[in-house]
């Protein structure tokens, strides 16, 4: 953007003084609050409130800029070092401070201290920092990451460790087959974890991080993904709604199972082959989710949210853009991990394949789908994804407004299962049963004996991740058919093999 565009139009990133104030206040704490969260312009010479350029004085240009260089170094701690130069529009001179975003954080103003001095940049607004920004500031700043901080008085279990390694190495090896990878991922191990800085060992035992907590319990009251769908385009009338607890990578599965459960789901025969698909790309639905918690900030209150409405899948991640990051940025492919321990799990299991490129593989996506450009929007505490389905006859959108169990039945014959407080329980919808001899056995189930007849070595996690389902549901479903006698495992669970007893 030029200096002249930027002057015309609304920028959170730009402030307009007409002359330079007295009271140096007035601009050095705008500086700290550019500093501490994405940079930004100051514009001395310039009306805020009409943007007529008024210019400075020629005579005392060098005196103003000494003047300006001067305050900012003397109120600000750590210090700042902005660019200053005069720029010459409509004939008159005016003076442009750029401020980048600093990485030694938090910046304050020396003489109000810490906590009374930091700024930050809220849209439009330079404002006080609260106590938690600061101690997100000082993160920042220090390079630590929250989620690889240690949970004072967290007891570490062998089962959640135990669990852990398992679930990861079931999600490894779906991620291997997945890919077609020749040489054989190796097993995780809990020395792996603490090289991962997910677990710390002690002369006592193992302590947990804030990212085992997050990977292996419901422990911390934000972590959970709240999953609904609404009637029309607002959010008014709930049609469906569900709350998903536990770890954070089968919360994932939940909700994408959710959102596959509540959109529609076509078909078209090509060839003698019939073909089903979802009307939004299931690799664009699993990067919103995904990319919310992988980015989300872990010292809110709040939770990830997924809305499917009328028009479009909404998913909303607690915390704006990371460490300086700009929104131009993003949109650009770039990325600043804030939690490097989650981050490096979701890239061991699979759930992240190539970092900084997950908006544009969203757009890409939805081009491919012939639908609407996806929209970004950064907002000062939050970030948001949505993704817009196709326009609707009005007869089809009525359908759509429909419980989603009502249209669910009339789309897919298939059983499809919701976890429920993150137990065993769950609630069936759409549930449909075939006989097989004297046995009954819902179409989940059908389907899980079709895949393993047509490979014995398929794993849960690969079913899982064919029938957009999660791997908790398959695991469930292939207990209940073992219990009936239909399956039977052979051998270990790494080199055996399933049989079908029809």
């Amino acid at each position: 953007m030029t200096v002249e565009e930027m002057i015309r139009c609304e920028s959170k990133k730009a402030e307009f003084k007409v002359m330079l104030p007295k009271n140096s206040e007035k601009y050095t704490k705008t500086v700290v609050a550019y500093a501490n969260t994405q940079g930004g312009k100051l514009f001395f010479g310039v009306v805020d409130e009409t943007r007529e350029i008024v210019g400075v004085d020629e005579a005392l240009l060098f005196q103003t800029m000494d003047s300006i260089a001067n305050a900012v170094s003397d109120s600000c701690e750590p210090q700042i070092v902005p660019e200053i130069e005069p720029y010459t529009i409509e004939g008159k001179t005016i003076i442009i401070v750029t401020v980048a975003p600093e990485p030694q954080r938090p910046y304050y103003l020396k003489y109000k201290g810490k906590e009374k001095g930091t700024y930050i940049r809220v849209g439009a607004t330079t404002r006080l920092a609260s106590p938690d920004k600061i101690k997100e500031l000082e993160m920042e700043g220090a390079k630590i990451s929250w989620d690889e901080l240690i949970c004072v008085g967290y007891k570490v279990t062998e089962n959640a460790i135990k669990k852990l390694c398992r679930d990861m190495n079931i999600r490894r090896k779906a991620m291997q087959e997945q890919r077609n990878l020749i040489e054989k991922l190796p097993s995780v191990t809990r020395t792996n974890l603490e090289n991962w800085k997910v677990l710390k060992k002690t002369s006592e035992g193992y302590l947990a991080s804030n990212a085992f907590v997050l990977l292996t319990s419901d422990f911390f009251p934000f972590s959970k993904t709240q999953c609904a769908v609404f009637k029309g385009t607002e959010r008014s009338v709930f049609l469906d709604k569900r709350e998903f607890v536990g770890p954070i990578y089968e919360q994932i599965e939940d909700a994408i199972s959710f959102v596959l459960r509540n959109i529609r789901l076509g078909a078209k025969i090509e060839g003698l082959i019939r073909k089903e698909s979802y009307e939004l790309p299931i690799n664009a639905i699993r990067e919103m989710i995904v990319n919310a918690h992988c980015h989300r900030k872990l010292t809110d209150e709040s939770c990830v949210q997924v809305a499917v409405y009328d028009d479009r899948l909404e998913v909303t991640s607690p915390g704006g853009l990371y460490n300086g990051l700009t929104f131009e940025e993003a949109m650009q492919g770039h990325s600043k991990l804030r939690n490097r321990a989650i981050a490096n799990i979701f890239g061991q299991i699979g759930l992240v394949e190539a970092w900084g490129t997950g908006i544009r593989r969203i757009k890409d996506a939805a081009w491919e789908y012939d639908l609407p450009e996806p929209e970004f929007i950064e907002m000062p505490e939050t970030f948001r994804v949505n993704l817009y389905r196709k326009g609707l006859p009005m007869e089809e959108r009525q359908n759509v407004s429909e419980t989603s169990v009502e249209y669910w039945q009339k789309n897919r014959d298939i059983s499809v299962e919701m976890g429920k407080d993150n137990a065993e329980s769950s609630v069936k919808f759409g549930e449909s049963s075939v006989k097989l001899g004297d046995i009954s056995i819902n179409m989940t189930q059908k389907r899980i004996l079709q895949m393993i007849e047509e490979n014995n070595q398929i794993s849960a996690a690969v079913i899982a991740e064919k029938m957009s389902l999660s791997v908790r549901a398959i695991e469930k479903n292939m207990k209940e058919l073992r219990i009936k006698g239909m399956l039977v495992r052979h051998g270990s669970a790494r080199g055996g093999y399933w049989e079908v007893v029809r």
